[in-house]
């Protein structure tokens, strides 16, 4: 292997990289920044189904909940503006945040706006634990949503840098991983939370955010910081060391090099923002905003953010839509495993096209049943037969996004970027992801009440479209170095015409000025 460095047959580098146990502890600490994401999807929608956390905040939902007279309609028991406020306002403030991360990301480094987020969010923890009136509430919140935005900025970028090309799937998946952990912690919590007697669980549930905030802010004070990160910030010679160190081997001059030249074309765009919609980068302009709102549209929020309220709609009773979500937040780990041993082997448009299918046949098979038993206007029940196939089939639904959309939803994004545009394109990718979070969040429970079981049919059509967009529009990228992605989309029958040809010569780089 010359100088580190062999071309396969596509006319990829690939680099001579072994996989060191420090890279391995380094990206486990890093995508620790999921927790804190993760915990804070599922404790929401624990919280907003228990009955002394609506008495306090939203006592016209628990009225409306207790509303006994034989002839309630399941569909609208939870529809409140301000209810969907409290679980979406954190998103909003994500989305804002994203794009100051972006900049500090790129001028102070990763690990930095890894740090920052992590306290942030351990702040508005505290608030929402203490929390009196609805403006703490709101508060915490919104500071939360802060941390998120600078976490789901830094985090992905780190881990696509830091890892080896050939494991920079599994490793990258790590931080979905930690996203599922943290939802099934959150349940968890939630499950054990809803029996503290004197009505204080809630507090419990929203404080202990605190904990995963912690462990990533701790964490992220002792990581190294990126190679690329370095060499953006003139640290060329610890910049050296440190790829050294994380390949395993002194002889990196091949790609220390191409990641010098990388840097010396991103310090040419003084405008990243405007960089990225130039002609040249359209594919990645389009990959960075069509993946994160294909990847909300699949419905996944509605199940996480509202699974109690979504069981409890369809007639689970109090423990027992807990219970359920508790499992479905289980199979959603186990499922992100299938995701992190085939990523790197079987590549990403493999689990994207089988995890669009079997989202379609679940969602479908989900709207027939609640529809042929609770019709329009909502009155009716499950059998305990029926509610354990809808579960199962929630859950089969839960595990191909598990092992497709969820992971790749955050892996393809961070790792098509040439540096240049890496930072924007990692803002589009979290501000478009939370833009329609906050959407769908802030409209799911209107949704629920007004289009009832057409819900899941509404969600499952959007599958249908994404899945076909991937078969056609998406380039597979296993193994691929993040430097030499330009050849990926340069043979692409479709995006092939926007890639000058000067972009696949010589480094993999261009004049970002064309």
């Amino acid at each position: 292997m010359a100088g580190g460095v062999y071309i396969d047959d596509t006319g990829v580098k690939h680099y001579e990289a072994r996989v060191t146990f420090f890279v391995l502890v380094t990206c486990m600490v890093a995508a620790t920044g999921g927790l804190i994401f993760g915990y804070d999807l599922g404790i929401s929608g624990g919280v907003t189904s228990m009955e002394e956390f609506l008495k306090l905040f939203f006592p016209s939902v628990y009225k409306n909940q207790k509303n006994k007279t034989g002839h309630e309609n399941n569909w609208c028991k939870f529809d409140s503006q301000l209810l969907t406020l409290f679980t979406s306002s954190l998103y909003l403030a994500a989305l804002v945040a994203s794009f100051f991360a972006s900049a500090m990301t790129r001028k102070f480094g990763r690990r930095l706006s890894m740090l920052l987020g992590g306290f942030i969010f351990f702040l508005g923890a505290i608030i929402n634990g203490a929390a009196r009136n609805i403006e703490m509430l709101i508060v915490g919140r919104v500071l939360l949503g802060v941390g998120v935005g600078f976490a789901n900025q830094s985090v992905p970028v780190y881990l696509s840098e830091m890892a080896p090309a050939k494991l920079r799937g599994a490793l990258n998946i790590g931080f979905q991983m930690a996203i599922t952990i943290g939802i099934l912690i959150a349940n968890l919590v939630n499950y054990g939370s809803n029996k503290i007697k004197g009505g204080w669980g809630w507090r419990l549930s929203l404080g202990l955010a605190a904990v995963p905030a912690t462990i990533m802010t701790v964490g992220s004070f002792f990581l190294p910081d990126t190679p690329n990160s370095l060499i953006d910030r003139g640290h060329t010679d610890r910049a050296k060391k440190m790829l050294q160190k994380i390949r395993g081997t002194n002889n990196v001059d091949e790609e220390f090099e191409d990641l010098v030249s990388a840097s010396e074309a991103a310090k040419e765009v003084k405008h990243p923002w405007r960089n990225i919609t130039k002609r040249r980068y359209r594919p990645q302009l389009a990959i960075t905003f069509l993946i994160p709102f294909f990847q909300q549209l699949t419905g996944i929020n509605v199940i996480m953010f509202y699974a109690p309220v979504l069981f409890k709609t369809i007639g689970f009773g109090d423990d027992a839509s807990l219970m359920s979500a508790v499992i479905t937040g289980g199979v959603n780990v186990l499922a992100t495993f299938v995701s992190v041993f085939s990523v790197d082997r079987f590549g990403r448009r493999v689990l994207f096209l089988e995890g669009g299918v079997q989202m379609v046949v679940s969602q479908i098979a989900v709207g027939v049943i609640l529809g042929l038993k609770f019709g329009t206007d909502g009155e009716g029940s499950l059998s305990k037969g029926y509610a354990d196939f809808v579960l199962f089939l929630i859950c089969a639904y839960v595990a191909a996004f598990a092992w497709s959309w969820g992971p790749l939803g955050w892996l393809v994004p961070s790792e098509i970027c040439p540096l240049e545009i890496r930072s924007a394109g990692q803002a589009i990718n979290v501000s478009v992801n939370m833009f329609f979070t906050f959407i769908i969040a802030q409209l799911f429970l209107s949704m629920l009440c007004h289009m009832k079981f057409g819900l899941f049919f509404f969600f499952a059509a959007f599958v249908v479209t994404m899945t076909i967009f991937i078969f056609y529009f998406l380039p597979e990228t296993k193994s691929v170095p993040i430097e030499e992605m330009n050849r990926a989309w340069k043979a692409h029958w479709f995006w092939g015409k926007y890639i000058p040809s000067d972009a696949v010569h010589g480094h993999g780089h261009c004049s970002p000025n064309v």
